[in-house]
């Protein structure tokens, strides 16, 4: 579902700002950052090469790893624009995009672009698990291990209370652009929270990086794969189990997420195109572990997001060479 942007909540900027993480922004179908050209006759054959960046750093592993290889061994001019989900969806219909290399289901999109207008295609699994839920720091699920029910959260609402849930519990949710049912689930579960959006992943991290630090109350939204898991041992709330179709209507979910196998899907105009790019992207295959290291690199070593998957694909020749065939 689209949603707009909103400003990150002041309690959270300065600590945004010190974190200096570099969560990628919404953009549009026009916008792209270059990644460079490869010379020679290969690069001529390969041609321009647009893979979307959506605003996570999971996701830009994946990209750019998938980019280096295309640039360095297929000779490819690749570039990155920094889209939102959705609208990475409208740049491939368009023209504008080739590929999105790590999709979140969206059944709305799937059914409009993928069944009925058939301007994109699955590319296949990424190998990734995906996983969304809610998540405190360790320290507050040691403390309080009944937090860990949602039945429970009313009971702690006034403590998640911050300046901008209106007296309420707060949520803190991350990129409004996100595949999240929140707002529905805190109304039909009969919450007393607000969803309050931080308006990226790195606000999400900085928060639970404090509320873990400062022992203060929080619960989040945030996902798997994800880095941050390897240094802060979150604890996920159990949410009324999923079951197949619980989530068809939008307004009245009451249930948790559904394990996402997580996939790629490219432009039906570039699977027809002869590039050499499209089997590469097609048989890219990883582990959560393999894109968390990526990920720790780029967004926690602070590495430029080309030397982290420089570093990945050099360690991985193996990996690599499969996805060549």
């Amino acid at each position: 579902m689209a949603r707009t942007s909103r400003a990150l909540p002041l309690g959270v900027v300065g600590v945004v700002a010190a974190l200096g993480l570099s969560a990628c922004g919404g953009g549009n179908i026009n916008t792209s950052t270059a990644s460079g050209t490869a010379g020679g006759t290969s690069a001529a054959k390969c041609g321009d090469l647009r893979i979307a960046i959506n605003p996570w750093v999971g996701y830009e592993a994946n990209a750019h790893v998938i980019g280096y290889i295309d640039k360095t061994k297929l000779g490819c001019n690749v570039t990155y624009p920094q889209l939102k989900e959705e609208v990475a969806w409208q740049g491939m219909a368009s023209g504008s995009v080739d590929t999105v290399v790590e999709n979140w289901g969206h059944a709305d999109l799937t059914k409009k672009y993928i069944t009925d207008g058939k301007t994109v295609q699955d590319a296949g699994l990424t190998g990734n698990e995906g996983i969304i839920g809610w998540y405190v720091p360790e320290w507050l699920a040691t403390a309080h291990p009944d937090v860990l029910d949602y039945q429970n959260l009313n009971k702690y609402a006034s403590n998640f209370a911050t300046s901008e849930s209106g007296g309420k519990g707060q949520l803190l949710d991350g990129d409004p652009s996100y595949v999240t049912n929140d707002e529905a689930l805190v109304t039909n579960l009969k919450l007393n929270f607000k969803v309050v959006f931080g308006g990226s992943e790195a606000a999400i991290i900085a928060a639970q990086r404090d509320a873990q630090k400062n022992k203060k109350w929080l619960v989040s939204y945030f996902y798997e794969p994800q880095w941050l898991f390897n240094e802060l041992k979150m604890k996920q709330v159990k949410l009324p189990p999923y079951t197949e179709g619980c989530d068809a209507d939008p307004k009245k979910v009451a249930c948790d997420y559904p394990p996402y196998h997580l996939n790629k899907l490219i432009a039906t105009k570039f699977a027809t195109s002869g590039s050499p790019a499209v089997g590469l992207i097609k048989n890219f295959q990883w582990t959560n572990d393999d894109q968390n290291a990526v990920a720790a690199m780029i967004a926690n070593e602070k590495m430029d997001p080309e030397a982290a998957a420089q570093k990945w694909v050099d360690a991985n020749p193996d990996k690599v060479a499969a996805w060549l065939k």
